[in-house]
């Protein structure tokens, strides 16, 4: 068993996990992680997908009880009609806009440099919102207007149109605009994670079956469980951050970070 390659897949596995959530891009992160250690390629892309099933498998566990009384009671509560209404509607720009557009985007802006400058316009995009946005008005995810959940997921749309913007970060930031307050436009974000990201890692796996063998289960293994684990504690510790803080910390490390991208790979990539 190759161990250098357990330990790419872990490491992997943490970036996914730790900046799924955060308004940081996970997409992003991995872009550049795998640049770094040097694990591209099509099966390894198809590993980078498997991954994020277990940070979303994160949210599920973490919202299981809210997910089953949603279930239980979609017939009868109009509080559970009402979230599940939100989740299918914000979903379908990603689904109508999303999915047309999405080889043309791997192709061409899945790159460090493209990633950086998402980095650095979705860092000045938080310290905006921060800034300007206005007074919520919507203080519970199970209240949200169905509106303002199309809204947010025409936002999320611009996360998957240029990888770097982050999805979690758009669809936050996009909530807080909208007139969310940060913990309802934080969960509404972890929920809407689930039919945006789950339908398009089955498609993708599915057309990459044929490259996955059993040699691979425990590479794939291990950075599921270290994803799933250290998705877990990203979004109990975010839950408690955003109840207390602004986003700017994170506005600032993108820029930051996107900076330096930009200055390690100026020459090394092309647009």
């Amino acid at each position: 068993m190759d161990l250098w390659l357990l330990l790419k897949a872990a490491i992997l596995g943490i970036v996914e996990g730790v900046t799924e959530f955060i308004p940081v891009s996970s997409t992003g992160h991995l872009i550049l992680s795998q640049d770094f250690l040097d694990f591209t390629g099509r099966k390894e892309n198809a590993f980078i997908i498997f991954i994020q099933l277990g940070a979303i498998l994160a949210v599920v566990w973490l919202y299981r009880k809210k997910f089953i009384d949603v279930i239980l009671n979609l017939r009868s509560q109009p509080q559970a009609r009402g979230l599940a209404a939100n989740l299918v509607v914000a979903t379908l720009p990603a689904v109508v806009i999303g999915l047309p557009s999405e080889k043309w985007i791997e192709a061409n802006l899945f790159r460090p440099i493209p990633v950086a400058l998402a980095f650095v316009a979705g860092g000045l995009a938080i310290l905006l919102i921060e800034r300007w946005r206005k007074t919520p008005n919507v203080e519970s995810v199970d209240h949200i207007p169905l509106k303002q959940a199309f809204g947010v997921g025409m936002i999320q749309v611009l996360a998957i149109l240029f990888p770097g913007i982050s999805r979690s970060g758009a669809t936050i930031m996009g909530g807080l605009v909208l007139g969310l307050s940060r913990k309802a436009a934080t969960e509404f974000s972890f929920f809407l994670a689930i039919p945006a990201m789950l339908g398009a890692s089955f498609i993708k796996l599915i057309k990459a079956r044929e490259l996955m063998s059993v040699a691979d289960l425990p590479v794939f293994t291990v950075g599921f469980v270290v994803s799933f684990l250290s998705a877990l504690m990203v979004i109990r510790s975010l839950l408690s951050y955003v109840a207390r803080r602004s986003f700017v910390p994170f506005a600032w490390y993108r820029i930051l970070v996107g900076a330096l991208i930009l200055i390690l790979y100026w020459n090394r990539s092309t647009f």
